[in-house]
């Protein structure tokens, strides 16, 4: 089966608008949203630019407040038939398995297993999901 992240919380349900978002190509990269917000009733989200090819293949809101995500926070990819994340160098970084990747605009990498949790950003972060492999 192929690999997909599995929302473990309501905001990351939101994020993926189902109840698993399945990897059509690898690397599968994970980031912020753009909203225009000085607008008094802010546009809806804009994934991308209808000029430009996406920069992730999962977009997540950026809610303000302790939980701002990067435009680009990490990616998932295959090596040797083993999959890897890799924290673009977030200032909070990405928690794996317990495990704080980056933070400080590092960034760092880890390898994947079927069932690992991941955490955008703080352990406080309503983003979670479930990595998946069969």
């Amino acid at each position: 089966m192929s690999p997909r992240l599995i929302p473990l919380t309501d905001d990351a349900r939101c994020a993926i608008n189902n109840d698993q978002c399945v990897f059509e190509r690898l690397p599968f990269r994970v980031g912020r949203e753009r909203r225009t917000l000085h607008l008094k009733v802010p546009e809806p989200a804009e994934r991308r630019s209808h000029r430009r090819e996406p920069t992730n293949d999962l977009y997540v809101a950026d809610i303000g407040g302790l939980f701002k995500y990067p435009a680009n926070h990490f990616q998932i990819e295959i090596q040797s038939g083993d999959y890897f994340l890799t924290d673009l160098g977030t200032p909070c970084g990405t928690i794996v398995e317990g495990k704080t990747l980056g933070g400080n605009d590092v960034g760092g990498r880890t390898q994947l297993h079927d069932h690992d949790v991941i955490i955008l950003g703080s352990a406080l972060s309503p983003m979670i999901f479930k990595f998946r492999t069969s």
